[in-house]
């Protein structure tokens, strides 16, 4: 018998003091213009730099939905957040794309795109438009193992 696989040395994510949950909101929980959020990633840390070898974070204010209604011809509000600094002296960009946008100690969005060359504003995925989907699929997932599951077979 050959002892099991630790998932912490392959390149599963393991729970640790650095890495943990995070809940994503319900249906009641809409985060609104003005809100302080925080973005992670090991994106660029300027324009014309490479990413970064340790995660970063930004604080960043969630904007009012007509700045980037009228930067972006195909911003749709009900499923994207305006997001950033509106001095344009810090954000996510290039290489920080998928990375959280964290509201209120809850993954409100999903970094997505902006304007090229510049920092502001910037457009994440509204995680709350997509939540009833997630949690179907966590439900899907829950089941996938379980004896006598359709999916473990």
């Amino acid at each position: 018998v050959q002892p099991a696989e630790d998932p912490c040395q392959t390149l599963e994510a393991c729970i640790n003091k650095n890495v943990q949950l995070i809940s994503i909101p319900r249906s009641n929980e809409h985060v609104r213009a003005g809100a302080e959020c925080e973005v992670a990633g090991w994106g660029r840390t300027s324009l014309t730099g490479k990413g970064s070898n340790v995660l970063r974070e930004v604080e960043l204010k969630v904007q009012n939905e007509e700045i980037c209604h009228n930067k972006f011809t195909n911003y749709q509000p009900q499923s994207m957040i305006c997001v950033g600094d509106d001095s344009g002296k810090k954000g996510s960009y290039n290489g920080d794309s998928g990375g959280p946008l964290i509201c209120n100690q809850k993954a409100h969005g999903i970094a997505s795109y902006g304007p090229k060359g510049r920092l502001f504003p910037k457009v994440f995925t509204r995680v709350l438009y997509f939540e009833p989907w997630i949690r179907e699929q966590l439900r899907r997932f829950s089941f996938q193992g379980l004896p006598g599951s359709p999916s473990s077979d």
